[in-house]
């Protein structure tokens, strides 16, 4: 047997294998490669790397660090209960404003209808008949009937497209209750709400940051539409735009989208419309129009919060 043959022996028998890879493990944390190394750079007379040494800059820097920490770490902390309290009073006074106005909302609504009795009772059979027809298509009356529910629902947030088409985000849009809006009006709807929200010819459907906002009044997801119209409406609804572009949303990001029959629906009346009327003006005034009286380019920019 060589001497180098009989080095490797003695090498192997320094380190024993078992099949047990924990115990193994514990037994000799340290990689066979260190030692080799070491040993290396002893036989070659090489000088073994200085360790890490913290100079008296570095000392500084560090303590400035920590002192810095600490002082944020500390103001951080002392004015948490004052945020945490001004959140929950403006969270109360926001519950305590929509309960107000759930009861004024109420009282309104009874009010109204003892109007509506007192009318009819002061105008008898047939012209009170007509009154209701008038107050039913305009939207200021309650109206009962069968119908289509159309119902949307935000996606995941963070749901990317799946099928890698650009089809917008994953929450629902106004533009999306906008287009739903105007495709059950084309299917034959007779009247439509929106979350209880009844609307009528000046009905707006906007956007205001991240709240939609019906009638400038806000209304908030999981978003329902309701339309009560003649039996043919959801056959005519299914194929109509709105429908084909939000099943493709739907399919893409996890959004929801269900239309479904709904019998014996019941649509709350509009609020009183305040009327404007037209007047004519002191003096003509200059107008970015261009000289045929159309608007200039750029005058009426589309609404924020995007469309599909």
């Amino acid at each position: 047997m060589s001497e180098r043959a009989g080095d490797d022996e003695g090498r192997r028998g320094v380190r024993t294998f078992t099949p047990d890879f924990l115990t193994e493990l514990f037994r000799n944390p340290l990689d066979p490669g260190y030692a080799d190394a070491a040993a290396a750079r002893a036989s070659s007379g090489r000088k073994a790397r200085p360790g890490w040494t913290v100079g008296p800059v570095s000392l500084v820097l560090i303590v400035l660090l920590g002192f810095l920490c600490a002082v944020a770490y500390r103001q951080t902390t002392a004015e948490e209960p004052g945020r945490a309290q001004a959140r929950s009073g403006l969270v109360a006074q926001i519950k305590q404003r929509q309960a107000d106005t759930d009861v004024l909302s109420a009282r309104a609504e009874q009010l109204r209808e003892e109007v509506s009795r007192q009318r009819e009772a002061a105008l008898g059979g047939s012209q009170a008949a007509r009154l209701r027809n008038l107050e039913a298509s305009t939207g200021l009356g309650r109206v009962r009937g069968d119908g289509v529910v159309v119902r949307l629902a935000d996606g995941p947030s963070n749901q990317a497209s799946l099928g890698g088409a650009d089809v917008g985000p994953s929450q629902v849009l106004y533009s999306d209750l906008q287009g739903v809006a105007n495709d059950l009006w084309g299917a034959g709807a007779e009247a439509i709400a929106i979350n209880g929200q009844r609307l009528t010819a000046t009905s707006t459907i906007r956007n205001a940051g991240q709240a939609i906002l019906v009638d400038f009044r806000p209304v908030t997801g999981p978003y329902e539409v309701s339309a009560i119209g003649p039996g043919s409406m959801r056959k005519r609804y299914e194929s109509s735009r709105s429908a084909l572009t939000m099943r493709k949303v739907a399919q893409d990001t996890g959004l929801s989208f269900e239309v479904r029959d709904a019998d014996d629906l019941t649509l709350p009346a509009a609020p009183e419309p305040r009327l404007r009327y037209a007047e004519p003006a002191v003096s003509p005034s200059a107008s970015p129009s261009g000289d045929d009286g159309s608007p200039g380019a750029g005058t009426s920019p589309s609404p924020s919060g995007g469309g599909r």
